[in-house]
């Protein structure tokens, strides 16, 4: 059984398009309320709720994420960036988990892995920081051999692959190369003691190519799922996405 972490982000995003100014992040006329959406993933089967605190605060805000962690009754997983103020409020929200991730204001959404080859002692030193909290760690890499081998040695029980190439191949020849390569990066974290999950690009049509990688233990999704949820509803959304997952 692949678990299902939804990403509820981008119900941030619709509020900060007309709301960004607001006072408040809920309540009045503020909407949609992000802790609402997360519930409502929840009771249609989610299996923990995922959000990104990122530097310029363009979606999700510090409110919402401490209302998660009084409100939601799975799991809160927190993706961050892999700096001092980062750290910090991680320690003292203490998610059940998070997830270190590239983070540049250009980009419209995270892009690419985390590179843990060129920022080791940054890494070291989250990982130990969340490790000695009883946080569990999460590193979101491409599925590359040295990221993977350096994961395990830096003590991250989790690593979350990149899936990002993989989607955009998908209408591509270059699609069985990167399904190849997801699989070969799933088998060696799965051979060095690491729970591999993935996320990025992740949607209703490539899912059941993606669920086919082995030893997958969670699917971060968010974009697809908040996507369909305008023609469907976010319930029934987040149900047929676990469907095609365990199907």
């Amino acid at each position: 059984m692949i678990l299902l972490g939804v990403n509820i982000d981008h119900c941030a995003t619709v509020r900060q398009a007309r709301y960004k100014q607001a006072p408040a992040t809920v309540g009045g006329a503020v909407e949609p309320d992000p802790v609402t959406l997360a519930i409502l993933c929840e009771r249609a089967g989610a299996d923990g709720i995922t959000v990104h605190l990122r530097e310029d605060r363009r979606h999700i805000q510090e409110r919402d994420v401490w209302r998660l962690r009084e409100t939601i009754s799975t799991r809160l997983n927190l993706e961050m960036a892999c700096t001092p103020a980062m750290i910090d409020f991680a320690l003292k929200l203490k998610p059940d988990s998070v997830c270190l991730v590239p983070e540049s204001r250009e980009e419209i959404t995270t892009e690419g892995g985390l590179d843990v080859v060129g920022n080791r002692e940054r890494v070291k030193a989250c990982v130990d920081a969340m490790n000695a909290a009883g946080i569990q760690t999460s590193l979101f890499i491409d599925a590359d051999e040295p990221q993977i081998e350096l994961a395990a040695k830096l003590r991250a029980p989790w690593i979350e692959l990149h899936t990002g190439a993989y989607a955009n191949a998908y209408f591509t020849p270059q699609r069985a190369a990167e399904l190849k390569r997801l699989t070969v990066g799933a088998i060696l974290g799965h051979e060095r003691g690491l729970i591999v999950n993935a996320g990025h690009g992740i949607n209703y049509v490539n899912i059941p190519e993606v669920r086919t990688i082995p030893h997958l233990h969670e699917l971060n999704i968010g974009h697809s799922i908040i996507s369909r949820a305008l023609f469907t509803g976010i319930e029934e959304a987040v149900r047929e996405m676990k469907t095609r997952m365990n199907a």
